[in-house]
């Protein structure tokens, strides 16, 4: 979809002799049907001016094809600037321009991240040539039109407000720069962004090339398909076993089978440690292999981010980025968009999208709905938030309502996470109340459980086990989170001497694999869905128990935690319901994080008598 599209002479003759902005906005209108707001009205005008500017060079063809806003089919990206013509050599080439009118901005440490002043305040956005390059790489690696059609891609950054300050242009930054220049406000900035557009657009294409790019069909190239293989092969964290692999092919043969009239819903259970990611990524690459429009989904990013990380080989920003999309991203896919979604951690999925959770019908729906084969990874005791809707009778009613709906069940029992100790995980649920096993008393076998006296020990074995950048200390949320205004506090202290940070600012969703995080301490929403040698969970006051009893406390939770977001509403109109419900979230919450350790869990409670309680039930002297 282009929202405004005309040669270079059609282009400048609205700029001068019309309100640029409000063609814009006319033909934005008829293409969507909705209007923007007065911000985006406004950088329009600004923005749209000032290029004008820079195709006043009688070097650049006047049947140059200039699109504004063209939108990036399956996604909500609209590309600002797009120039299309031939280069000296006959290729076809697509310039695109990503336009900002920013004139100050800070550096901070995170990859591809800057600080700049947006609307009310200063937020932290992706840097303006990463933002570009992001959108010539989903077009590269999507766009059937440009890899089979030899279409060129060349992004840039032009930001006609900002002079050079060594900021954008620092050298932590530098492999952005390399991917899309930065061009800025000044005269020989003018004239180095005129030069980069005429040596790929020497002669005019009368938007030819443009409508080769809308209409070619959303597929994955054959180029990223290789790239992800080649990842994929040989990296033993990925190799499928046992019922994994009868999993795997049963997936591949659904998505292979499901079309528009036949679509296809396969439900994945299992519980902690039994592959459901790794067999969701397997599937990912296979399927992409495949030449089938794939997504890996999870409301959580933290698995999205640490997964595209180790599958590319690191922890920068890499084109597999769009292979990793929230489950929120669906509310405006249009029916079956994609070939195969697969939702990781379906039991986490909301009723709503958006910051507000006010957008969207239903994510399960939208889903189910947006690809002809949809697959969700289950474990129902992970669910760790009041918001957490996903369950197997929720996700098989969604499908059963989508007519010509084929629905399929499976199971993957064989863990293979607490050293293989199915034990261990009964336990778990005996001891902290969630459901009465036949395990009251704990033989883990060659699973390292221990408790600690004190935070200052644990955090000390944890450490001292981190050799290959495998041990987190994680906590309840109990703890306000202090240092994400104030960078010099402490957030969890516990006594005179215990004193760290939750690490949620600086590493993000890349906590448990940053490699000073460490020293910090972790959360459920940093560490759900992915694993560690060794975890160390620090239990806090909304979790005690008493007379052979585990008891929960709502209110002990810090007033950042979302996860029980409603339950005082819900406690005022149906007091025993929020209170089951309240008690559940928060035993699943210590369940999960106590279950993210492959070879040893360390546990300190911050209760003495709950500290006992654990010991009690150990099957051996601690």
């Amino acid at each position: 979809m282009i929202v405004y599209e005309a040669d270079k002479r059609q282009f400048l003759f609205d700029n001068d002799h019309r309100d640029i902005e409000e063609v814009v906005l006319d033909r934005f209108v008829r293409v969507t049907g909705h209007p923007v707001g007065r911000a985006e009205l406004l950088s329009w005008r600004h923005s749209l001016a000032s290029f004008a500017r820079v195709l006043r060079d009688e070097d650049l063809p006047q049947d140059m094809g200039v699109a504004v806003e063209l939108h990036i089919p399956q996604s909500s990206k609209r590309i600002d600037v797009t120039l299309t013509g031939f280069d000296h050599e006959g290729v076809k080439q697509a310039v695109i321009i990503e336009l900002k009118q920013w004139e100050h901005a800070a550096a901070t440490p995170k990859d591809a991240i800057v600080l700049t002043y947006l609307g009310h305040g200063e937020r932290e956005v992706v840097h303006p040539s990463y933002q570009a390059w992001s959108y010539a790489t989903l077009l590269r690696d999507f766009n059937e039109a440009v890899h089979s059609r030899d279409i060129a891609i060349s992004p840039c950054a032009y930001l006609n407000n900002y002079r050079r300050d060594g900021v954008l242009d620092a050298p932590h930054y530098a492999e952005h720069l390399a991917r899309a220049p930065l061009f800025l406000k000044g005269e020989g900035e003018l004239k180095d962004l005129r030069g980069f557009i005429k040596h790929r657009v020497r002669r005019g294409d009368g938007g030819a090339v443009l409508h080769e790019l809308v209409n070619g069909r959303m597929r994955p190239s054959k180029a990223l398909a290789d790239s992800l293989s080649l990842m994929l092969r040989g990296n033993p964290a990925f190799v499928l076993i046992d019922e994994q692999k009868q999993v795997y092919e049963a997936a591949l043969a659904a998505a292979r089978e499901a079309t528009d009239e036949r679509p296809r819903v396969l439900i994945v259970e299992g519980g902690p440690g039994t592959g459901k990611t790794v067999l969701a990524i397997n599937l990912l690459v296979a399927l992409i292999e495949a030449g089938l429009n794939t997504r890996y989904v999870s409301k959580n990013a933290a698995p999205r981010r640490v997964y595209e990380s180790r599958l590319a080989g690191t922890i920068k920003r890499t084109r597999f980025a769009e292979l990793f999309k929230s489950s929120g991203a669906f509310v405006d896919a249009a029916p079956n968009a994609f070939d195969v979604l697969l939702v990781d951690e379906a039991h986490r999925l909301n009723e709503k999208s958006g910051l507000y959770g006010n957008l969207g019908e239903h994510q399960v729906k939208e889903l189910i709905r947006a690809a002809r084969c949809t697959v969700f990874f289950l474990d129902e005791d992970q669910r760790v938030a009041l918001q957490d809707v996903g369950t197997r009778q929720l996700i098989g009613d969604f499908a059963r309502d989508r007519p010509g709906v084929q629905l399929g069940e499976m199971a993957l029992a064989s863990q293979f996470r607490c050293s293989g100790s199915d034990g261990y995980i009964a336990w778990l649920d005996h001891v902290l109340g969630i459901r009465e096993t036949a395990n009251p008393t704990l033989d883990a076998g060659d699973f390292d459980f221990r408790v600690f006296d004190t935070p200052q020990e644990l955090h000390a074995a944890i450490a001292a086990r981190n050799t290959h950048n495998k041990a987190r200390v994680v906590a309840g949320y109990c703890w306000p989170w202090l240092s994400r205004n104030d960078p010099a506090a402490h957030d969890i202290v516990i006594g005179d001497d215990y004193r760290r940070r939750w690490n949620l600012d600086k590493d993000g969703a890349l906590w448990i694999i940053a490699p000073d995080s460490i020293d910090e301490v972790g959360c459920i929403h940093t560490c759900q869905g992915l694993e560690l040698d060794y975890v160390g969970v620090i239990i806090g006051p909304d979790l005690v128990a008493r007379d052979g009893q585990v008891l929960t406390h709502p209110a002990a939770r810090a007033p950042q935690d979302r996860t029980l977001r409603g339950y005082r509403r819900l406690a005022r109109d149906e007091p025993l319901a929020a209170r089951a419900q309240a008690d559940l979230i928060i035993k699943n919450t210590y369940r999960t994080l106590m279950t993210r350790g492959m070879k040893g869990c360390f546990v300190y409670c911050t209760d003495e008598t709950t500290r006992e309680y654990l010991r009690q039930r150990l099957g051996s002297p601690n």
